[in-house]
């Protein structure tokens, strides 16, 4: 898979390139951090025509390698304003890595208009002209993309939210399971980028002719493939999601005090027993909904759901921690359908719901509103969607809201805001949060938030080890099939390492492994430097320091030195 397709929207014009010698071992994120390193000046206006959009594969798309078809995308943040990647599942990466297609790379920016890329079944490119969807959410064009290409296509879009260039715009793609666009690339305002570029929409036709996967050793692949498979089938962990999903993380957070509870106060969730794992599985039970399933084709561990109203009716689909952490736990909201209900509405708009939990939680502690009202809540997303003035300042995200309120506790990292774990009682997390070059997010490096989480020694060593990882995770597969490396290397890191060998020849070891994370760190260290970031942005909000979490009486207690240790290049 070598084609690279660069996309000018000045110009108007589709290019195909081969994919760069030196680009060939990386991917998602790697790739991102790669192509904006040697392209993006760091300094540039993120919604200007110098920044670059850029959707990249896994080093193993394509291969069968479970959850290696996740789809990524890169940029110049508007929030953050340093570098930033989000990954989704979905089909996208499939039916992109049988297109044969590595990258798309989009540039420029034009005069006006608005614009849809279609990559037809013959591998043909095409800029359309599409003024005519302009303002539509992401479901109504979804469908009408399947009415005029079929319901195969993968769609990656923006709703309004990325037409407006607010900062808290997601770029949505269409679920496997589904087919509808509830996978979202969420952080960092991704949507306005792809906004600011006239860009509506990419609709990807399955291949009418596959494009044929190299491999150096195709055999010893296979055979690491099969026997990774085995690693993930025998590990626990991995049962426990195909069971009950991502909320399985809220039977521990919510026990230890990393869940985050009112504008993350610290305190105990007193309403987990009706937002918790056990309701959430409960009512899925109950009401016939699907779980269990892949959220991207051939993924064993299927830690993928449907939402569905107590009449049966689809409300949405991937619902999961994080959102339910940040507009449940963090607002007091203990009514999980109508946080679905916002759920559907952000997909459908293309809001980040980590960023809006944490704003709608900042407005609460801020007078706004009451804690826990459900209601005033979805209120204020319709002020958002409806384009009011308050509503375009909540768009703007967590720190500029709570800067316009005067929110003394203010959750954010480099401007972005924290999703579901409170850095005082999980402190590896936190460290992660405060020196990752991403800023505060959950992919970059978590520690569970498990018990003695709230303990501080070792949390530096286990974020500089946990974020490396991730970041080798984040250029071939799904964090969710990397749990079997963080304890040891005997499980399974050899057959990655075999697999490698397999797909792209010559030797493979641990180190050369895990460089790769190490690589993509660095290079997103030194875009972020570009960009006039220092060592004083590698911090948390002051409050995690001065206030103790009421349920463990931790602070986060790490000091400037130490943090500067975390990531020394």
């Amino acid at each position: 898979m070598k084609k690279v397709l660069r996309i000018n929207m000045t110009t108007g014009t589709v290019a195909w390139e081969t994919l760069k010698d030196d680009y060939k071992l990386f991917g998602n994120r790697g790739l991102v951090a790669k192509v904006l390193t040697d392209e993006v000046d760091p300094t540039c206006d993120p919604l200007g025509a110098e920044n670059k959009l850029v959707f990249a594969l896994g080093m193993l798309a394509g291969t069968g390698f479970p959850t290696a078809n996740r789809i990524s995308v890169g940029t110049k943040s508007p929030l953050t304003k340093g570098i930033k990647e989000s990954n989704a599942g979905g089909n996208i990466g499939a039916i992109l890595a049988r297109q044969g297609i590595k990258m798309i790379i989009v540039e420029g920016k034009p005069e006006s208009g608005m614009y849809i890329l279609n990559i037809t079944a013959d591998g043909e490119a095409n800029l359309v002209k599409a003024d005519e969807y302009k303002g539509l959410g992401t479901y109504d064009l979804v469908s009408k993309m399947k009415a005029d290409h079929g319901d195969k296509i993968a769609v990656a879009c923006i709703g309004g939210a990325g037409e407006r260039g607010y900062s808290n715009s997601t770029i949505q793609v269409t679920d496997f399971a589904t087919g509808h666009p509830s996978r979202s690339l969420a952080r960092g305002g991704v949507g306005s980028v792809m906004g600011s570029k006239g860009l509506k929409a990419i609709v990807i036709e399955p291949a009418k002719n596959k494009a044929e996967i190299e491999y150096a050793d195709k055999e010893k692949f296979m055979k690491a493939l099969r026997a990774y498979l085995e690693v993930l089938d025998r590990n626990a962990a991995m049962r426990a999601l195909k069971k009950f999903g991502t909320m399985l993380g809220m039977a521990i957070t919510g026990k230890t005090g990393a869940l985050p509870v009112k504008n993350f106060s610290g305190q105990r969730c007193e309403i987990l027993e009706e937002i918790g794992v056990t309701k959430f599985a409960q009512t899925l039970n109950k009401r016939g909904a699907k779980y269990e399933i892949p959220c991207q084709p051939g993924c064993p561990i299927s830690c993928h759901n449907t939402w569905v109203d107590k009449d049966g009716n689809y409300v949405t689909s991937g619902f999961e921690y994080e959102t339910i952490a940040l507009i449940g736990s963090n607002c007091d909201i203990k009514d999980l359908d109508l946080i679905a209900d916002i759920e559907r509405m952000c997909d459908d708009f293309g809001i980040d719901t980590i960023e809006l939990g944490a704003t709608i939680g900042v407005c609460m502690e801020g007078g706004k509103l009451p804690w826990g009202d459900g209601e005033k809540a979805l209120a204020l997303v319709k002020e958002i969607i409806d384009d009011t003035e308050f509503g375009r300042i909540m768009a703007s995200g967590c720190q500029t809201t709570g800067e316009y309120l005067g929110v003394k506790r203010i959750p954010c990292v480099k401007g972005q805001a924290m999703p579901g774990y409170d850095p005082r009682n999980s402190k590896g997390t936190g460290v992660g949060y405060a020196t990752s070059p991403q800023g505060a997010d959950h992919t970059v490096g978590t520690t569970s938030g498990s018990a003695g989480d709230f303990k501080k020694v070792g949390r530096t060593q286990m974020s500089q080890k946990v974020q490396v990882l991730y970041a080798l995770a984040d250029n071939f597969f799904c964090h969710f099939a990397a749990l079997p490396l963080a304890s040891t290397h005997k499980f399974g890191v050899m057959h990655i390492v075999e697999a490698m060998a397999g797909k792209f020849g010559g030797e493979w070891n641990v180190d050369k492994l895990f460089g790769i994370g190490l690589q993509t760190l660095i290079m997103e260290k030194k875009f972020n430097r570009g960009a006039g970031f220092t060592a004083k942005d590698d911090r948390l909000p002051q409050f995690f320091y001065d206030e103790p979490s009421p349920m463990t009486g931790a602070t986060f207690d790490f000091t400037d030195e130490e943090l500067a240790q975390v990531l020394p290049f």
